[in-house]
């Protein structure tokens, strides 16, 4: 049966208004993560002013980071070779649990050695890599723990 008659305007203006303020919130939700410390793992401003807060000590980290998609909460697994506080060599390995998520994954693998090779470890922060976004949060948590255990 096909429908004759029109839905009443101020039902649908109130549905395309729910629809774009739900497309906001989820907009302002797709590229944040944050650390165990309470700020955003989001690039500063000055991350690229060359300032580095940290020395650390040369050598091979590994840590494990996770994200939460939708269907699960996934986990990777970041090791940083370092010298001089320069990220020399990088390699990540997943253990994807949902269908979608070995590909964002497996994309973002492909395309993590690009981006933080030769970058200081200060200033290594990735948000979005081979199309994946998510991703990133598992990455930037792992470094955030490389960064710790590689001061001390």
């Amino acid at each position: 049966m096909i429908r004759t008659t029109a839905v009443p305007r101020p039902i649908r203006v109130g549905a395309a208004a729910a629809s774009v303020a739900g497309l906001a919130l989820l907009a302002g939700c797709a590229g944040q993560t944050t650390t165990g410390s309470g700020t955003s793992s989001q690039p500063s401003a000055d991350a690229g002013s060359g300032s580095s807060s940290g020395t650390y000590t040369d050598g091979t980290y590994t840590a494990e980071g996770s994200y939460q998609t939708p269907e699960t909460v996934e986990t990777i697994s970041v090791t940083l070779t370092l010298e001089s506080n320069v990220v020399t060599a990088v390699e990540v390995t997943g253990d994807p649990q949902a269908r979608e998520s070995e590909q964002y994954q497996s994309e973002f693998i492909g395309g993590i050695q690009d981006e933080v090779v030769g970058k200081n470890l200060d200033d290594l922060s990735v948000d979005r890599v081979g199309g994946s976004s998510l991703t990133s949060g598992g990455f930037n948590a792992a470094v955030a723990e490389i960064r710790t255990e590689a001061a001390s």
